[in-house]
This record gives structure tokens, C-alpha cells and sequence, in this order.
């Protein structure tokens, strides 16, 4: 999967320096399950694990100009009888590359390569009540609410309501259709 500024490849195990460098940044805790206590051991347990479930992809985003990791995707709950994907985990990490237009672009391959190419219905996502600024970017890409789920994040033993959204195939290929009548104006 790739755009024009960045490209995702699966994660490696030395990817998980960077993650552990950072998800101990507090504008990637806030809004994620991660605890303070987490450790490098802990997310190369974790990606191992997830590895060896088929339900579960792991990315790396990269940026083309410096062939550097810039962040994380964690895409789950695949299901090809259903046809429906989580973007379970998605943040840039690396703050020089904030701000930068990166964080749009990046769901836009996704939403490419779930409903494209894995040729999925329903695409699924979820946030925290006052990320702000990932609620602005889901809407504007086209996610509809479908409620709160209560309690459904836990870190540092509190829990945590998360807002879910989703998208069905008919509203991206609607969207997407209009984004690209728009971009060739």
C-alpha cells in the first residue's frame, strides 16, 4: 500500500524500538489502550502474537523521502465470511512528520486497500470521546457514528468509553468517486 508521501509494509520486530520510543509520548497515550508500564518485551510479545492470527495485519507507515518509519497501523477482526475489518490501532508517531497531512492520506490507502482490494462491506474504527481531531478526519472521510461503547478500553487499570464508527462499501465507493470527480477539477 502506498500514496505519494508514504508507504506501509509489514511490521518487523526491530520496528518495535520505534513503537516503544513512541508510544511512551503522551499525544499517542492519550488516545490509545496503552499502559504506562509497557515495555519493549511487551509489544514485541504482542506483535508475535498477533502475527499468528490470520485475523490480524500489521503495518509499518513509512515515509518515502527518508524510507523511515513514521508510525503504526494495527488492522484486526478480519472477516472474510462478513466481509468487515477493524482499523484497530493507527497513530503517527514521529512528531516532525505531524501536522503534515500524513494522517488523512494514510486512511485513504486504507480505506483503498480494505474496500478495494480485500474487497470488504464494513470497515470499522473506533476513538476516545475527546480525540478531537481523529473524530474531525473519520467524519470528513465519511465514518457515521453507531454509538458508545461503554467501557471498552482499559489502561492503567481504568476504563475507558470509546465512540464507534464505521463505513459501508457503498458510502466510500459514493465518496470516493466524489473525492476523485473533485481532485481532477
Amino acid at each position: 500500500m502506498e500514496s505519494n508521501n508514504l508507504y506501509l509494509r509489514k511490521t518487523v520486530e526491530e520496528d518495535c524500538r520505534y513503537f516503544e520510543e513512541w508510544e511512551k509520548q503522551d499525544f499517542i497515550k492519550e488516545f490509545l489502550n496503552i499502559n504506562d508500564s509497557q515495555c519493549y518485551n511487551d509489544i514485541v510479545n504482542e506483535m508475535k502474537e498477533r502475527e499468528k492470527d490470520k485475523s490480524k495485519e500489521l503495518y509499518t507507515i513509512m515515509l518515502k523521502t527518508k524510507n523511515e518509519p513514521i508510525g503504526r497501523v494495527y488492522l484486526s477482526k478480519i472477516d472474510n465470511s462478513f466481509n468487515s475489518i477493524d482499523i484497530t490501532r493507527i497513530y503517527i508517531g514521529d512528531k516532525n512528520s505531524l501536522g503534515k497531512g500524513y494522517g488523512r492520506e494514510l486512511m485513504e490507502v486504507l480505506l483503498s486497500y480494505c474496500f478495494e482490494v480485500l474487497e470488504m462491506q464494513r470497515v470499522t474504527l473506533d476513538h476516545y470521546p475527546n480525540n478531537k481531531r481523529a473524530s474531525h478526519l473519520y467524519l470528513e472521510l465519511g465514518f457515521k457514528y453507531e454509538g458508545i461503547m461503554r467501557n471498552a478500553a482499559k489502561k492503567n487499570n481504568q476504563y475507558f468509553d470509546l465512540h464507534l464508527m464505521s463505513m459501508l462499501r457503498e458510502e466510500y465507493l459514493k465518496n470516493h468517486i466524489k473525492l476523485k470527480n473533485e481532485k481532477n477539477n
